[in-house]
């Protein structure tokens, strides 16, 4: 399988709700994943594989529903880098947005892989004002 279609996959299962199991099938169990800093994040943060599925749970209870609309995949070499743009639908408020409405952003995020699986990670996430 290329590693455009493994992002691929994993970007669908991120949307779908993934957690446990689930999710931790996409990761190589040293990955790193930094989420440089954004409106939800504003100092960063950088995450190992315990800390991505805590998030990917903590998520799910945020979010009744996430829509990734993939723009751009460009596959280079172990790495895939992808352009989308993210709309959520929280359970409780965020800033101004009130549950059931939704929240968007723009993402380009870098995914590298190791063993086709993905090693390190980049979210360089850019949220519509909330």
């Amino acid at each position: 399988m290329s590693l455009e279609r493994k992002a691929r996959a994993y970007v669908a299962a991120v949307e779908g709700g993934a957690t446990g199991d689930d999710l931790a099938a996409f990761y190589h169990p040293d990955v790193t994943q930094e989420e440089f800093p954004n409106r939800l994040v504003p100092a960063g943060i950088q995450r190992d594989l315990a800390a991505i599925l805590k998030g990917a749970e903590v998520g799910s209870n945020l979010m009744d529903r996430q829509i990734y609309d993939i723009h751009t995949v460009t596959e280079v070499g172990d790495r895939v880098i992808l352009e989308y743009t993210w709309t959520g639908y929280p359970r409780t408020p965020v800033g101004a947005i009130r549950p059931g409405e939704s929240m968007s952003a723009r993402i380009c995020q870098v995914i590298e892989y190791e063993d086709g699986l993905i090693i390190r990670q980049r979210n360089y996430d850019c949220f519509d004002p909330f």
